[in-house]
């Protein structure tokens, strides 16, 4: 059966447009290739872009069960966050403004889930007692 994970990573202080050119070149891959591409990518924005992977990928293993091995990119955009306004001075007492752009990245991962393992109930007899085992203090040899 197949399942999806969602992530998403918020308030990114890079452009949306240079991490959509990250995100354009992991779309649709396995998760062990996309890592892999984006380990070796020299943008900036592939390192967070890989740690929301990774980190998408680990909630999909512990939340919904899906196996690692078949976990693929189903879904991954780039959305325009708050744009920060500042003013750099210039020559002759004027400003230039600066727009610091942010993004929101949002991923998809599919795969499929785990067989349900029951879990052995485990009986009275093979729970270790709560009693601690009595140990004797050694003997002095007595000199006389």
């Amino acid at each position: 059966m197949k399942m999806e994970a969602k992530a998403q990573l918020r308030k990114l202080r890079v452009s949306p447009r240079k991490v959509r050119l990250v995100v354009d070149l992991v779309r649709g891959l396995s998760v062990k290739e996309a890592i892999l591409q984006l380990q070796f990518s020299k943008k900036h924005a592939a390192i967070p872009v890989r740690k929301l992977i990774e980190s998408c990928a680990a909630n999909a293993a512990h939340n919904h069960n899906i196996t690692k091995d078949s976990l693929k990119v189903k879904t991954i955009f780039v959305d325009e966050g708050k744009t920060l306004y500042r003013w750099m001075p210039r020559a002759f007492g004027r400003a230039t403004p600066l727009r610091k752009r942010t993004c929101h990245v949002t991923v998809m991962l599919e795969g499929d889930v785990v067989a349900a393992v029951e879990k052995k109930k485990k009986t009275k007899e093979e729970k270790p007692s709560a009693e601690a085992p009595v140990v004797e203090a050694p003997k002095e040899k007595e000199n006389a």
